[in-house]
């Protein structure tokens, strides 16, 4: 009877190990998995708790949230700089949706407003800063060069390949892709989203999947390097650069504009004082060589 019964156990541990492999997030490389009923797996982020849709995109909030507390088992992490953003990553404050919190603080009681891809658009301030709305990003300019090669690739092949891409590895519908051109070995790529249906992705989780996939730090669970195929051939990305341009322009630009100003002022008017001054002595000693000659030759 007891082989038998370690014949049986032997099999249900063998059936149960495939599915336990398959339980999976292939959009989230981040996410922990269990299997909870048969053929049910739920997934959630690491360190919140967080349900996660493996079917679509992860939030860029939860996933700068879930990088900031890895798994014991990951490698120590070094978080990357994001492109073309002073702040790179941290711990930002997310809604109960993924979105970012409209004020982001740090544990040094040091505040900043973002915008919904959670890049800073103000001066920071402290507790007592107020971030009324959160600005939606709705134009992303993403700007790559590929590596040298012997021939350019032709422009319909690069904006063919790069709308599939985006189309089937980050699920965003090609509407949302407003242009891409190439100017060997310049490509510009410009993503618009004006309001985002919840049954679409958001151009900034798409912008961040990308960046991630590129720098060989890949989201999706395969961790498998990015290759762009254009007409057969590979096409090599040399750099990349992301710039985010909100619905209302952000408010530290006009700060910095009216600190330029001012200093400008205050250097022409320093300057222009000096000359003055400079003048009024001049004039002032030549009068006075003027009156000493004149004396002397009264003198005489």
């Amino acid at each position: 009877m007891e082989p038998l019964f370690g014949v049986v156990l032997a099999l249900i541990l063998a059936a149960a190990s495939p599915a336990n492999d398959s339980c999976t997030c292939a959009t989230n490389r981040w996410a922990v998995c269990a299997q909870d009923g048969p053929g049910n797996c739920t997934c959630s982020l690491a360190g919140s708790d967080h349900p996660v849709d493996c079917s679509t995109l992860t939030s860029k909030c939860l996933l700068m949230k879930a990088e900031m507390m890895p798994l014991k088992e990951k490698r120590l992490w070094r978080p990357p700089q994001g492109v073309l953003d002073s702040d790179g990553i941290y711990n930002p404050d997310c809604e109960d949706s993924g979105a970012f919190k409209a004020r982001q603080c740090n544990q040094s009681s040091s505040c900043w407003c973002v915008n919904s891809a959670g890049v800073r658009r103000t001066e920071r301030g402290g507790r007592s800063l107020s971030c009324t709305e959160l600005v939606r990003t709705r134009w992303i300019y993403i700007e790559l060069t590929h590596k040298r090669r012997s021939s350019a690739f032709r422009v319909p092949d690069v904006t063919e390949a790069l709308t599939q891409l985006f189309e089937s590895r980050y699920k965003l519908h090609p509407k949302y892709i407003a242009a891409i051109k190439y100017d060997p070995p310049l490509i510009q790529i410009r993503l618009h989203q004006n309001k985002k249906p919840s049954w679409d992705v958001d151009i900034a989780d798409v912008a961040y999947y990308f960046e991630k996939d590129v720098n060989n730090d890949s989201v999706f669970h395969s961790n498998s390097k990015l290759t762009v195929s254009v007409n057969g051939d590979t096409l090599a990305i040399d750099k990349l650069w992301i710039y985010y341009v909100d619905e209302k322009p952000p408010e530290f630009c006009m700060r910095q504009l009216a600190a330029g100003i001012s200093a400008v002022v205050t250097v022409v008017l320093l300057t222009a004082g000096i000359g003055i001054a400079v003048l009024l002595i001049l004039r002032w000693l030549r009068t006075r060589t003027y009156k000493k000659f004149e004396c002397k030759e009264m003198k005489e």
